[in-house]
């Protein structure tokens, strides 16, 4: 009978309905879930046959996602990777930097210092004794910085070698899951749990770099940078490596695809990446830069006044350099002269005792000026403070944008769940209602099977 046909295809579209909202209700609080649906579509009669219709079919399992949310979601996935990133370095230097104690300002003022009071009396070995102190506790803290901004160099260089196989095996991923809802699909099998585990690849490959996805009509998803050069085409896959090429000393960022290899900026590819590259060649490299120079000029111009002067020795002679400065930086980029003694600063400018002609010059060189790669010309007293100033202004910025990537991520991923993730009241309610579908289609193949009983009854 009709009647009984139709019903049993209703409580049929209802039982796929629940299993549908069961599966939604199981994975609540699975991360990248989206909820599934069934498409409803009633059936007409058959041709030439008077009749209602033939009941209901589920047509199709509804995935709930929208594409432009989800690309949202990644670009700011992709700033907020970025900012992260490079926060904690900032916040790292500005801090030691700027500490009062141990920054290079303090080791200048106090060098300076001690200068000044040696002027009370040239020829005393007390006060030619806090000068060489001074010096070699300003050295130290040449040393200490630059010696933290080593470390940090080195632990980008670390990190970004580290990513690179994430990276790999995540596009790699990317690419398998491609080809294998791609089969799934041509099967007519459900394809959303493969879909969500490629999405949640590509959002984990969004934070480590800026990306651009493509959706095409096999279901696949081709991925680039944003730049163009491709990641994932189909089950294609691109190798991302780091490679040294002499005479050249650091590593150039490349992509092979499909036979093809493409040279990256890497501080244009955005995400973790980005921003570690960023921050190594527009911050740290050319701070350290500076602090090299500022160790340089000044260990040169007061060497150079040294050498104009005379010393305290008995008989006078040359003043010697009071510092070696170290370009590699091995055993300290700035040190005290090997067994330079009180009595070798020349604080005379005529051999005569107690002259501090070449000691006032000496003190001079505070004031003098010096070109930095990172402020340009400053005074070598101001050198160390307005650095650490740019260094603030720097940190501050990336806070900044790092607040505002957090505001947008979370408001990205607000508006993906508001269509991809699952809303527990919102799936009780179809659970019940479904319920009652399923009740009412049963309870009319009971009345269908009592009449169809009857009719036979007649005829007995």
């Amino acid at each position: 009978m009709t009647a009984i046909r139709n019903a049993l295809s209703g409580a049929l579209a209802a039982q796929a309905a629940i299993n549908a909202t069961s599966q939604n209700t199981a994975n609540m609080k699975t991360r990248g879930y989206t909820r599934q649906g069934v498409l409803l579509t009633a059936l007409g009669p058959s041709q030439g046959m008077n009749g209602p219709g033939l009941g209901v079919q589920v047509s199709a399992l509804l995935r709930f996602s929208d594409a432009y949310k989800s690309q949202q979601l990644w670009r700011a996935n992709s700033e907020l990777g970025m900012r992260t990133q490079s926060q904690p370095y900032l916040s790292q230097l500005e801090r030691i930097m700027g500490d009062d104690k141990t920054s290079i300002s303090n080791g200048i003022d106090q060098f300076f210092q001690a200068l000044n009071a040696a002027g009370v009396d040239p020829i005393s070995t007390p006060l030619r004794g806090q000068v060489v102190t001074a010096a070699g506790a300003m050295a130290q803290a040449f040393n200490s910085i630059y010696s933290v901004t080593r470390n940090q160099q080195l632990s980008v260089q670390q990190q970004r070698e580290s990513m690179l196989p994430q990276a790999n095996t995540l596009i790699a991923n990317i690419a398998d899951l491609n080809d294998r809802i791609t089969q799934a699909g041509a099967l007519g099998t459900n394809t959303s749990a493969l879909v969500d585990e490629r999405d949640l690849a590509i959002d984990d490959l969004s934070k480590m770099m800026a990306i651009e996805v493509l959706q095409q009509p096999d279901g696949s998803s081709s991925v680039s940078l944003k730049s163009g050069q491709p990641l994932v085409t189909g089950k294609l896959a691109a190798q991302l490596q780091l490679v040294t090429t002499p005479p050249a000393t650091t590593a150039e960022l490349r992509l092979s695809f499909a036979g093809s290899v493409f040279g990256l900026d890497a501080t244009r590819i955005g995400g973790s990446m980005g921003g570690l590259a960023d921050f190594e060649q527009n911050t740290l490299a050319p701070l350290q830069t500076s602090i090299m120079e500022l160790a340089k000029g000044l260990s040169d111009k007061i060497n150079a006044q040294q050498a104009l002067g005379q010393n305290g020795r008995t008989p006078p002679t040359a003043g010697t350099d009071l510092f070696v400065y170290n370009a590699s930086g091995t055993g300290g980029l700035l040190n005290l002269a090997s067994n330079f003694k009180s009595e070798d600063l020349a604080f005379s400018a005529n051999g005569q005792p107690g002259d501090s002609g070449n000691l006032q010059k000496l003190i001079a060189i505070k004031n003098a000026s010096i070109s930095l790669t990172s402020i340009g010309n400053v005074q070598i007293g101001d050198a160390d403070t307005q650095l650490v100033g740019k260094l603030g202004i720097d940190s501050k910025q990336n806070q900044s944008l790092l607040k505002n990537a957090t505001t947008i991520r979370e408001q990205a991923e607000e508006d993906w769940a508001s269509t991809s993730s699952v809303n527990e009241d919102e799936e009780a309610i179809n659970l019940v209602e479904f319920q009652k579908m399923y009740q009412a289609n049963m309870k009319a193949i009971a009345v269908a099977n009592s009449l169809f009983d009857s009719t036979l009854a007649m005829f007995n």
